[in-house]
């Protein structure tokens, strides 16, 4: 079949060319906007899930919500050496010049403006990856202690006091929140109880990794009342089918029952592999209808593309010691699995691994549903693992 018309969409943050399964939690966050717009008070909101869920896509689509409704949005991803201050002054600079030239709300963004020059100029020295040139005078005491939990609390409520006067708000969409580090994930939390408190139109939409809740928690005791911890998991089978059927069937495809059951079988109903699977099971099929013999050659084309990027990507960044943990977990299966049983698969004490254990967490590859347990971050990485490092060569010590 004609590649150009491949409606299949498999990419990073790429949106689905069908959004199955999801109408819930986009419509909790399209209410959560309109609340703060309107000055009522709203939680903010935190996507917790796998890799591979669509995290990224409703974010991005929230974002567009936002938008769409006159809010401000500021889109942040989280990388893992950057900190929160560099990450959130140019947006804050971008929005508030904007609402600056709003009538309403001139003086009040001016006020925010030169708060935020004195922000920059008080954190500058201690966070050094802030680079933003900024053409307001601080304003002396407003937000310039050089303590960030202090002063992000002042900016939040200056920059809140702006939106407001323009009847609007702003939603910060942060992504990747898991590197955050935890005194700015604190200080983050802390800002965000103050506008809350003080009824200011400022919102939080986030998502990460499942460690997110936990280092929130950590982080700052109260914040589980500040936020909704939605789950995104995979699609239930219903839902997974009809992600694959309709784009088909919009390019006037059919797919076979028994072909969509092998593809549900095969992804684990995760929305990226489904893309995955739909776009190699549509260039394989040369007219329709779309049978399980395609799928079935499919197959192998679809895990040939994901080890090559989706799964060798993350598996680069480890250090042979992390690999081969890794490695002893996908030997236990896809889990979680106790450490102590991950330990004895290494033939090693529990407390030997336990940084190994630490930086796999800090990378975002492994998470712990509970205390002493280890699950991968990544759905079928344990199959990846067993492919890449066959064998019991992995036993030998590094």
């Amino acid at each position: 079949m004609d590649p150009i018309r491949n409606p299949y969409a498999p990419g990073a943050g790429t949106p689905p060319p069908e959004l199955a399964g999801r109408d819930v939690i986009r419509e909790s966050g399209r209410i959560a906007l309109e609340r703060t717009k309107i000055g009522r008070p709203t939680k903010s909101m935190m996507m917790i899930g796998l890799r591979g869920v669509g995290k990224t896509v409703l974010l991005d689509l929230m974002r567009e919500q936002a938008e769409a409704s006159g809010i401000y949005a500021l889109r942040i991803e989280a990388p893992e050496n950057r900190s929160l201050p560099a990450m959130l002054v140019p947006q804050l600079r971008v929005a508030l010049l904007r609402l600056s030239n709003k009538q309403a709300a001139k003086q009040l963004a001016q006020r925010a403006l030169r708060g935020l020059a004195g922000f920059v100029g008080a954190l500058k020295v201690k966070y050094q990856d802030i680079e933003v040139g900024l053409d307001f005078e601080p304003e002396s005491g407003l937000a310039d202690n050089g303590d960030l939990e202090i002063d992000l609390q002042a900016l939040f409520e200056v920059v809140g006091a702006a939106a407001k006067a323009d009847a609007t708000g702003v939603a910060l969409f942060v992504d990747e929140l898991q590197y955050v580090q935890e005194n700015e994930l604190a200080a983050l939390i802390t800002a965000l109880h103050r506008v809350a408190q003080r009824k200011l139109p400022v919102i939080l939409f986030g998502a990460g990794l499942p460690q997110v809740r936990g280092r929130i928690g950590q982080a700052k005791s109260y914040a589980e009342r500040l936020f909704e911890f939605p789950t995104i998991g995979p699609l239930s089978p219903e839902d997974a089918k009809y992600a694959i059927a309709k784009p088909a069937k919009d390019e006037g495809v059919a797919i076979e029952s028994r072909a969509l059951d092998a593809m549900v079988s095969q992804t684990q109903c995760y929305p990226y592999f489904l893309q995955e699977w739909g776009k190699h099971v549509w260039d394989i099929a040369e007219r329709p209808p779309i049978t399980a013999a395609h799928v079935e050659i499919a197959s192998q084309q679809a895990i040939a593309a994901l080890d090559q990027s989706f799964f060798s990507v993350r598996f680069d960044r480890l250090t042979p010691a992390e690999k081969r943990y890794m490695r002893a977990m996908a030997q236990l299966g896809p889990g979680p699995h106790r450490s102590g049983d991950i330990a004895n698969t290494l033939n090693r004490p529990v407390s030997s691994r336990a940084p190994t254990r630490n930086q796999l967490i800090s990378k975002g590859m492994i998470w712990s549903p509970s205390h002493g347990d280890t699950a991968f971050t990544v759905p079928m990485f344990d199959q990846f693992m067993q492919r890449i490092m066959p064998g019991d060569e992995w036993l030998s010590p590094v």
